[in-house]
C-alpha cells in the first residue's frame, strides 16, 4: 500500500487512530516511528484532518472539511527538456496561488539543466543560455515545496506536472508530493463543450488569449482562466474541496453531511 491509497480509503471513510497507525506501519515499515511518519506526511502536503470524538482521535481528509472557494489552489506548469522524468530535466516552473478567486502569490524560476534540445527551444523559446546560470533543481524545488505547502496542486494534464515534480523532489532527497491534485482538463471536459481540450486550443477557443504559450507561468495562468470559466458550470453539490476533486474525476458524490468520526 502507498500513502495515496491510504488517502483513498480515508476519502471513503474516516479511520480511528489505531486503524490509521496500522496502515502507517504497513507503509513505513514495522519499526516506523509514528511521530516521524506524521512529520513526513505534513512536510509532503498530505491532506490529513484529525478530529477528537468521545476522547478518541479520528483521521479523515482535510479536503472534505474545506469549502473549495475558501481553500488555496496552486496552479502549476513546468517546462522540461523531454517527456520522461526519469531521463529528462525541468527547465522552468511557474505557479500562482489562488484563494477566493484572487491571485495571492506567485512563483516563477528557470532551472539549470544540462541541455535544451533545439525542438524544446523552438517550442518554448527557452535556450541553453537562459538557464546556464539558473539555480539548481534542488534549490528551486525546495523553494517551490515551501510555496506549495499543503495546498491543492492544479494543472492542465496534472499527472504530467505532478509526476515530474514528485520524481525530482525525491531524486533531490526531498519529500515527494502527497498534496491532493486537480486537473483542469478533467474539469473542462465536464463543464465546457469544446472540440478539443488542449490548453493552447482552449486559450483561443474561450477567448482567454494569454499572449505567451509554452512558458511555465503563462500556461499556469491560462489554466487558472480555464478553471474560472469551468467553475461557472459546477453543479450545486460541489461545495467542499473534495467534492470538486471527485466531480473532476466523475465519481459519485459521497454524503459529506454525515459525521466525520467513525461510529462506535
Amino acid at each position: 500500500m502507498t500513502y495515496h491509497q491510504l488517502f483513498e480509503k480515508l476519502r471513503q471513510k474516516p479511520m480511528s487512530e489505531a486503524q490509521f497507525y496500522i496502515y502507517v506501519k504497513n507503509i513505513g515499515g514495522l519499526y516506523a516511528d509514528i511521530a516521524s511518519e506524521l512529520e513526513l506526511l505534513k512536510g509532503s502536503g498530505a491532506p490529513l484532518y484529525i478530529q477528537k470524538h468521545n476522547g478518541e482521535l479520528y483521521f479523515s481528509l482535510s479536503t472534505q472539511h474545506q469549502e473549495w472557494q475558501k481553500g488555496n489552489l496552486v496552479f502549476v506548469d513546468i517546462e522540461t527538456n523531454g517527456a520522461k522524468p526519469q531521463q529528462c530535466q525541468i527547465i522552468e516552473i511557474g505557479a500562482l496561488k489562488i484563494k477566493g478567486g484572487e491571485i495571492i502569490d506567485t512563483f516563477e524560476s528557470y532551472v539549470y539543466a544540462d541541455e535544451v534540445p533545439e525542438n524544446i527551444t523552438q517550442l518554448t523559446g527557452i535556450c541553453q543560455a537562459d538557464i546556464a546560470y539558473a539555480p539548481s533543481i534542488k534549490e528551486v524545488l525546495g523553494e517551490f515545496r515551501t510555496f506549495l505547502g499543503a495546498d491543492v496542486f492544479v494543472a492542465h494534464n496534472v499527472n504530467f506536472d505532478y509526476g515530474f515534480v514528485d520524481y525530482h523532489l525525491r531524486q533531490c532527497g526531498l519529500f515527494g508530493l502527497l498534496n491532493p491534485k486537480l486537473c483542469t482538463i478533467e474539469l473542462a471536459k465536464k463543464t465546457i463543450l469544446s472540440p478539443r481540450y488542449a490548453l493552447g486550443f482552449l486559450n483561443e477557443f474561450l477567448g482567454i488569449r494569454t499572449a505567451v504559450a509554452h512558458r511555465a507561468y503563462a500556461d499556469a495562468l491560462t489554466s487558472f482562466r480555464v478553471f474560472e470559466i469551468a467553475s461557472m458550470m459546477f453543479p450545486p453539490f460541489v461545495k467542499s474541496m473534495q467534492d470538486l476533486i471527485d466531480f473532476s474525476k466523475g465519481r459519485l458524490k459521497l454524503n459529506y453531511n454525515t459525521p466525520y468520526y467513525a461510529p462506535k
